[in-house]
């Protein structure tokens, strides 16, 4: 094969690039109500619902968008379009301190997909859709 050929396949497969990722988007907008809820009334409610043990301890209540957005009394849990740094993130990645991973209790760890949706669901500027 031409180094010309290869060239122009080069260039070609180069301009396909963007279509190609845009497939890739594991998930369309990501919606607050109907992805990202359902996660957290089953992983966190139990403690971060006001009264509970987390919601005291710490000051985050995820009962409503709301109360999740105001963070703790330590600071906000989300930066709107930053995952990476956001601290639900770093907890429920278990990137923290192991005594403040969450979730705590009987729960268990998310899995890879749960944190995936909150993750992309934050990228997206935590919209309370």
């Amino acid at each position: 094969m031409s180094i010309r050929r290869l060239s122009r396949r080069k260039y070609l497969l180069l301009g396909l690039l963007p279509f190609v990722l845009a497939g890739c988007d594991e998930f369309g907008a990501v919606s607050y109500s109907k992805d990202v809820r359902p996660i957290l009334d089953e992983a966190c409610m139990q403690c971060h619902k006001i009264g509970g043990k987390g919601q005291i301890k710490s000051g985050l209540s995820m009962e409503s968008h709301e109360e999740l957005m105001k963070g703790t009394k330590f600071g906000p849990m989300i930066i709107p379009g930053e995952s990476l740094t956001s601290s639900l993130v770093i907890l429920i990645e278990g990137r923290a301190d192991p005594a403040i991973n969450m979730p705590q209790g009987d729960h268990g760890p998310l899995n890879a997909e749960q944190i995936a949706v909150i993750r992309k669901w934050i990228d997206q500027g935590a919209k309370n859709n």
